[in-house]
């Protein structure tokens, strides 16, 4: 799965696109960060974790499949 196809699906989430939303209006620029050196597995799947930025800050972590059929989001 290309890497672009994998931050759209973190972007497409609801509270994703919510937050990136009062981002812009606030003038910051939301950042998405596909953690390809640090793979995740979690019940037998490998996952790529996925930091969701604002203004340098993290705001959330999530955790989509290779495919990009699983996300969840990080503990």
């Amino acid at each position: 799965m290309p890497l672009r196809r994998a931050v759209g699906r973190i972007e497409m989430l609801s509270e994703v696109a919510d937050w990136a939303r009062a981002m812009h209006r606030a003038g910051v620029k939301a950042q998405y960060v596909v953690r390809l050196d640090e793979p995740v597995r979690r019940s037998g799947k490998c996952y790529w974790p996925v930091e969701v930025r604002g203004d340098g800050r993290l705001w959330r972590r999530y955790l989509i499949s290779p495919d990009g059929r699983s996300i969840r989001p990080h503990d």
